[in-house]
């Protein structure tokens, strides 16, 4: 778990698009980082 104020390691996802989307491109901007759980489930 990263706590809030630290670092996050770097990592990539696709987008909606099949574009790869990574922290690294988005380094000396503000970013949110947002993580749910998968949709429709208790958690």
């Amino acid at each position: 778990m990263v706590e809030i104020g630290k670092k996050a390691k770097d990592f990539c996802v696709a987008s909606a698009n099949a574009e790869q989307i990574c922290l690294k491109d988005y380094a000396g901007k503000w970013v949110v980082l947002f993580f749910y759980v998968k949709d429709n489930t208790s958690g």
